[in-house]
Protein backbone atom coordinates (compact mmCIF):
# COMPACT_ATOMS: atom_id res chain seq x y z
CA UNK A 1 0.00 0.00 0.00
CA UNK A 2 1.17 3.27 -0.73
CA UNK A 3 1.74 6.09 1.84
CA UNK A 4 -0.64 8.39 0.78
CA UNK A 5 -3.24 5.37 0.98
CA UNK A 6 -2.22 4.74 4.30
CA UNK A 7 -2.66 8.12 5.36
CA UNK A 8 -6.07 8.51 3.99
CA UNK A 9 -6.86 5.12 6.08
CA UNK A 10 -6.02 6.57 8.88
CA UNK A 11 -7.86 9.58 8.52
CA UNK A 12 -11.28 7.15 8.02
CA UNK A 13 -10.21 4.94 10.63
CA UNK A 14 -9.79 8.52 12.91
CA UNK A 15 -13.07 9.56 11.97
CA UNK A 16 -15.00 6.16 12.84
CA UNK A 17 -12.89 6.21 16.05
CA UNK A 18 -14.06 9.59 16.34
CA UNK A 19 -9.99 10.26 17.62
CA UNK A 20 -10.45 14.23 17.04
CA UNK A 21 -6.58 14.55 17.61
CA UNK A 22 -5.25 12.15 15.29
CA UNK A 23 -7.94 13.38 12.61
CA UNK A 24 -6.65 16.86 13.35
CA UNK A 25 -3.31 15.71 12.84
CA UNK A 26 -3.93 13.59 9.74
CA UNK A 27 -6.35 15.92 8.00
CA UNK A 28 -3.44 18.73 8.09
CA UNK A 29 -0.85 16.07 6.70
CA UNK A 30 -3.34 15.38 3.87
CA UNK A 31 -3.86 19.11 3.10
CA UNK A 32 -0.01 19.90 3.27
CA UNK A 33 0.47 16.94 0.99
CA UNK A 34 -1.74 18.06 -1.34
CA UNK A 35 -0.73 21.83 -1.24
CA UNK A 36 2.80 20.73 -2.26
CA UNK A 37 1.25 18.58 -5.12
CA UNK A 38 -0.52 21.31 -6.62
CA UNK A 39 2.42 23.61 -6.02
CA UNK A 40 4.83 21.36 -7.65
CA UNK A 41 2.24 19.93 -10.37
CA UNK A 42 2.68 16.50 -10.20
CA UNK A 43 2.00 13.50 -7.52
CA UNK A 44 3.93 12.57 -5.17
CA UNK A 45 6.29 9.72 -4.27
CA UNK A 46 6.48 8.11 -0.91
CA UNK A 47 10.26 8.91 -0.61
CA UNK A 48 8.34 12.92 -1.44
CA UNK A 49 5.81 12.56 1.40
CA UNK A 50 8.42 11.42 4.01
CA UNK A 51 9.88 14.55 3.40
CA UNK A 52 6.75 16.34 3.58
CA UNK A 53 6.67 14.70 7.20
CA UNK A 54 9.64 15.26 8.32
CA UNK A 55 9.87 18.99 7.71
CA UNK A 56 6.46 18.89 9.50
CA UNK A 57 7.96 17.38 12.01
CA UNK A 58 11.02 19.76 12.34
CA UNK A 59 8.43 22.51 11.94
CA UNK A 60 6.10 21.08 15.17
CA UNK A 61 10.10 20.11 17.15
CA UNK A 62 10.62 24.30 16.56
CA UNK A 63 7.50 25.15 18.47
CA UNK A 64 7.42 23.10 21.04
CA UNK A 65 10.87 24.58 22.28
CA UNK A 66 9.66 28.19 21.30
CA UNK A 67 6.42 26.97 23.27
CA UNK A 68 8.32 25.85 26.35
CA UNK A 69 10.42 28.73 26.11
CA UNK A 70 7.52 30.89 26.40
CA UNK A 71 6.16 28.83 29.46
CA UNK A 72 2.86 27.56 27.10
CA UNK A 73 3.40 23.74 28.25
CA UNK A 74 -0.20 22.96 27.27
CA UNK A 75 0.41 24.09 23.70
CA UNK A 76 4.07 22.34 23.80
CA UNK A 77 1.92 19.38 24.78
CA UNK A 78 -0.32 19.24 21.44
CA UNK A 79 2.27 20.05 19.18
CA UNK A 80 4.15 16.91 20.55
CA UNK A 81 0.85 14.69 20.43
CA UNK A 82 1.08 16.18 16.71
CA UNK A 83 4.82 15.06 16.47
CA UNK A 84 3.96 11.26 17.78
CA UNK A 85 0.92 11.44 15.23
CA UNK A 86 3.45 12.16 12.17
CA UNK A 87 6.39 10.09 13.58
CA UNK A 88 4.14 7.19 13.27
CA UNK A 89 4.56 7.63 9.04
CA UNK A 90 8.40 8.09 9.30
CA UNK A 91 10.77 4.98 8.85
CA UNK A 92 12.39 3.77 12.17
CA UNK A 93 15.36 6.27 12.82
CA UNK A 94 18.89 4.34 13.04
CA UNK A 95 20.48 5.23 16.53
CA UNK A 96 23.45 7.42 16.59
CA UNK A 97 25.71 4.24 16.82
CA UNK A 98 24.38 2.55 13.37
CA UNK A 99 25.23 6.13 12.48
CA UNK A 100 28.48 6.16 12.91
CA UNK A 101 29.43 3.38 10.87
CA UNK A 102 27.86 4.22 7.98
CA UNK A 103 29.75 7.35 8.20
CA UNK A 104 32.74 5.82 8.53
CA UNK A 105 31.87 3.67 5.63
CA UNK A 106 31.19 6.50 3.62
CA UNK A 107 34.48 8.31 4.49
CA UNK A 108 36.20 5.00 3.32
CA UNK A 109 34.26 5.06 0.20
CA UNK A 110 34.49 8.53 -0.58
CA UNK A 111 37.98 8.80 0.12
CA UNK A 112 37.02 12.10 2.15
CA UNK A 113 40.33 13.00 4.09
CA UNK A 114 39.20 16.73 5.94
CA UNK A 115 36.39 18.66 6.94
CA UNK A 116 36.44 20.39 3.25
CA UNK A 117 35.11 16.50 2.04
CA UNK A 118 31.98 16.81 4.34
CA UNK A 119 29.59 17.31 1.55
CA UNK A 120 30.66 13.69 -0.01
CA UNK A 121 30.30 12.11 2.94
CA UNK A 122 26.88 13.56 3.66
CA UNK A 123 25.93 12.90 -0.17
CA UNK A 124 26.70 8.98 0.41
CA UNK A 125 25.19 8.89 4.08
CA UNK A 126 21.74 10.71 2.83
CA UNK A 127 21.50 8.99 -0.51
CA UNK A 128 21.78 5.31 0.89
CA UNK A 129 19.80 5.75 4.31
CA UNK A 130 17.95 9.34 3.96
CA UNK A 131 15.10 8.62 5.18
CA UNK A 132 16.43 6.62 7.99
CA UNK A 133 18.79 9.32 9.22
CA UNK A 134 18.40 12.51 10.69
CA UNK A 135 21.10 14.79 8.80
CA UNK A 136 21.97 17.01 11.83
CA UNK A 137 23.05 13.70 13.46
CA UNK A 138 24.71 12.91 10.16
CA UNK A 139 26.19 15.83 9.82
CA UNK A 140 27.62 16.25 13.44
CA UNK A 141 29.07 12.87 12.89
CA UNK A 142 30.74 13.46 9.73
CA UNK A 143 32.33 16.49 11.25
CA UNK A 144 33.89 15.29 14.39
CA UNK A 145 35.16 12.27 12.30
CA UNK A 146 37.03 14.68 9.57
CA UNK A 147 38.12 16.61 11.68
Amino acid sequence: MALFEKIMNDMKEAMKAKDKERLSTVRMLVSEIKKRQIDSGKEFTDDEILGVIKSMVKSREDSVKAYKDGGREDLAEKEQREIEVLKGYLPKQLSEEEIEKIVEEAIKESGAESVRDMGKVMKIVMGKYGSQVDGKIVNKITKDKLS
